[in-house]
Formats: C-alpha cells, sequence, structure tokens
C-alpha cells in the first residue's frame, strides 16, 4: 500500500496485518518505516512521484513469487486556498501526488492484479463527491481519481480485478495538520485585495480543519472500514467514513446545485471571524 508512513495509512497497514497479510507498505522516509515495522508489515520506500521508485517496487512484487491480492492507494496531500490565490506549482504538486502518482502505480501493479484477481482499493474523499470552498485543487484531484477509478473498474471487471473506491469525511489524521501549515502560509503571501476577499473564509476552513483534527472519525476506525473493503469477498464500489460523508454525499445526489450551496455555506457561517 501507498501512504503508509502515518495516520490512516499506517492504521490500515496495522489492520491488514492483523487479518494475516503480509503488507508492502510504502513510507517516503527511513524513519517512518522504522516506526512502522511488524510482524506482517514490510516498510518499503516509495515516493509515487518517482518512477525509478516505483518500477522497484513492481520489481520486488515479481521476485518475490508470491500473488498480489491487493494494492491500497493511500498516499495524498491536502492544499486548501481560493482558486484565485493557489500557486500553479501548488496545483501540479497536488495532482502529481494525488492522481498521476496513484495511475503510475496502478499501471505498474496491475500485470500482478491480473494474474491473481486481485484488487485495487483507492483512497478518494467526500470533497471527490462535493467541493467546497478553498478545496478547488483537492477535490478536483480526487473528483479525477473518481473518474479514473471508476473507469477502470469498468475495465478490469471482466477481468476479475474488484476496483474499490473509499470516501472519508472528517478523518484524524496528520495530512490535515499538515495542510493547515501550508494553508497558513498561503494566507500570508496573499495580497490585501486578496485577503480582504478571502481572509475571513481562509479563517472559517482552518477552524473546520481544527475540528476535523478534533472531532473527526479516528485513524484506526478509518482503517478498519478500508481493511473491510479489502479483504471482503465481494466488496462494494464506494465506502463513506464518518456520518459527514455519507450525509452530504446522498444530499449532493437530491439537491439542486444551488440549494447545496447553502448548506456548505451555513456549515462554514459560524467558523468566520466575528466582526464588531
Amino acid at each position: 500500500m501507498t501512504g503508509a508512513s502515518t495516520g490512516m495509512g499506517a492504521a490500515t497497514a496495522r489492520a491488514l496485518a492483523a487479518r494475516g497479510f503480509q503488507v508492502l507498505a510504502g513510507v517516503r522516509r527511513a524513519v517512518d518505516g522504522d516506526a512502522i515495522a511488524a510482524d506482517g508489515i514490510t516498510p518499503v520506500i516509495l515516493d509515487i512521484t518517482r518512477p525509478e521508485q516505483i518500477a522497484e517496487l513492481a520489481a520486488l512484487i515479481e521476485a518475490d513469487g508470491r500473488p498480489l491480492r491487493a494494492l491500497v492507494n493511500n498516499a495524498g496531500i491536502v492544499v486548501n486556498a481560493p482558486v484565485e490565490v493557489l500557486p500553479m506549482a501548488e496545483w501540479r504538486r497536488q495532482f502529481d501526488v494525488n492522481v498521476f502518482g496513484h495511475i503510475e502505480v496502478t499501471q505498474a501493479l496491475l500485470p500482478a492484479l491480473l494474474r491473481s484477481r486481485g484488487r485495487v482499493v483507492t483512497i478518494s474523499s467526500l470533497v471527490g463527491r462535493v467541493a467546497q470552498p478553498t478545496y478547488g485543487a483537492y477535490s478536483g484531484s480526487k473528483f479525477a481519481i473518481e473518474a479514473v477509478f471508476d473507469a477502470l473498474r469498468r475495465e478490469m471487471a471482466p477481468h476479475g480485478v474488484e476496483v474499490v473506491i473509499i470516501e472519508p469525511g472528517a478523518v484524524r489524521t496528520e495530512m490535515v495538520g499538515r495542510g493547515g501549515v501550508t494553508a497558513r502560509r498561503l494566507i500570508d503571501e496573499m495580497t490585501p485585495e486578496q485577503q480582504q476577499r478571502h481572509g475571513g473564509l481562509m479563517h472559517a476552513i482552518l477552524a473546520q480543519s481544527d475540528g476535523f483534527l478534533r472531532d473527526g472519525v479516528d485513524a484506526a476506525r478509518a482503517a478498519e472500514i478500508i481493511a473491510g473493503a479489502t479483504t471482503t469477498r465481494r466488496p462494494r464500489i464506494r465506502y463513506t467514513i464518518g456520518r459527514d460523508a455519507a450525509l452530504l454525499t446522498r444530499l449532493s445526489r437530491i439537491l439542486p446545485d444551488r440549494a447545496l450551496d447553502r448548506v456548505l455555506a451555513s456549515a462554514l457561517r459560524p467558523l468566520f471571524p466575528k466582526t464588531r
């Protein structure tokens, strides 16, 4: 699996190992590998934006000889900022990690998964179905993931490879905290006019993110859902994690767009800074 250094990814690696699987846990740094190494978990240095490391992983699996039962695409980053403000380099970094890296890993491991009639489980997001303010880049990458892996599911169905998408809502994970650090830096870099337009919104989004870290689904609970989707005999096509994900994905199917806009705005309104 990719993105197993911390949080939901590390918890999923442990949950799969507890079910008797030998997990190749992709981490970006040796120190993260030392932290997660355990019975049933073998850390592998893997930055999914580096093709040579993906090729090394595929070669390792081929040399091992055991069937590859599943690929869990979990690596990801989030950067919150209004579309007007987010630098193009950050847009490209978001898509490199959240979309193109997953595609490249999946392409590299599909031959092994086809032989074993295995499974691809990809972590999307609630915002891969409902785009919220300041989530343009992250939502864009997750909407793309939904489309790519819907296409893959339909392509692989005749060949026995299951393709599953997981859509978490608010989960207590380190990724949210790291995204907040980047968002605060981008706020400092905004022009005065951009600050006037977007400062209150960014304040509300950061407050919402702090709430995720405090009140979101525990990473271990999220991992149990991912591990279950990875191992159950007949998986669903999509799983949500958290009541917010279940509710908003349902509302997105039944509400007109402007009504959904009002729902999202009303959730953020109490988090805006108070004006005198």
